[in-house]
């Protein structure tokens, strides 16, 4: 992989990495998906960084873990990762946002678009999963699917995180249902959350979930992302969540919710 080092200058400044940070981010852009000791010859970063440095990636939310053996890391689309910086950095770094969102028409921008580009064809359909940390990467990735649905949205959820999905996905849900799209939600529904149900009516069916406890997302019958632990009990920095692009899996869950769904009752 050759990359011009004035390049690397302008991706560190814009996005704060270090040069180790580039050269392995540059590098995992241009295979899509790779291991460490791949990324190590192809980015010339020392071995015993690589990991370092793919772990600082990825709670930057640049990049995203494989679940499964050898430990493999995938690529998030450029324009994605501009995203997730700037809503990591809003209220502390105004002045960096700004200059993330130069980057849209940017010749950078588009430079790394072709590296994706270039690497997703390196990454079979069963690559394409991975695990998330803290609650802030995972509304990250659920609000990326969302925005990025074609036909339909199915959210379940607890009581507490309708309220917080409310706040963090309602734009993006606003939009799909102008395309569109149909979206459903169901969970818990009780005097602190009916306010939120019901404003969340104007984009979606909602329903009260009232016999089953769970955190997952359907997009599209073809992706999945589900939540590992119980919201109530752990601290949103050791939330855990496991994204999946898969036809077969989603589709049969999305099924097995359609039973549950007819005998849910519509929030009023």
């Amino acid at each position: 992989m050759i990359v011009k080092e004035e390049f690397l200058g302008r991706l560190r400044k814009i996005f704060d990495l270090n040069l180790y940070e580039v050269k392995v981010w540059a590098a995992l852009l241009s295979r899509g998906t790779s291991t460490a000791g791949e990324l190590s010859s192809i980015s010339d970063v020392p071995r015993s960084r690589t990991y370092d440095i793919l772990e600082s990636l990825e709670k930057k939310g640049f990049i995203i873990m494989k679940l499964g053996k050898p430990i493999k890391f995938i690529a998030l689309k450029p324009g994605e990762v501009v995203e997730r910086v700037k809503k990591n950095l809003m209220v502390d770094a105004k002045e960096r946002s700004k200059r993330l969102e130069t980057l849209k028409g940017d010749e950078v921008l588009n430079e790394l678009n072709s590296l994706f580009t270039k690497g997703v064809k390196f990454v079979e359909p069963s690559d394409m999963s991975g695990s998330l940390k803290g609650r802030q990467n995972l509304y990250n990735h659920l609000d990326m699917m969302v925005r990025d649905a074609e036909k339909t949205i199915t959210i379940v959820t607890t009581a507490e995180g309708l309220n917080r999905k409310m706040e963090v996905l309602m734009p993006s849900l606003e939009k799909c249902k102008k395309r569109g799209i149909k979206i459903r939600i169901a969970a818990p529904i009780n005097s602190n959350n009916i306010k939120v149900a019901r404003e969340l009516k104007r984009v979606a069916e909602v329903k009260n979930m009232e016999k089953i406890k769970a955190r997952f997302a359907i997009i599209d019958s073809s992706q999945l992302m589900f939540m590992l632990l119980d919201d109530e009990k752990f601290h949103p920095n050791y939330d855990i969540g496991v994204w999946i692009n898969t036809d077969f899996f989603a589709g049969a869950l999305e099924q097995l919710f359609e039973l549950a769904w007819h005998e849910m009752k519509t929030v009023k």
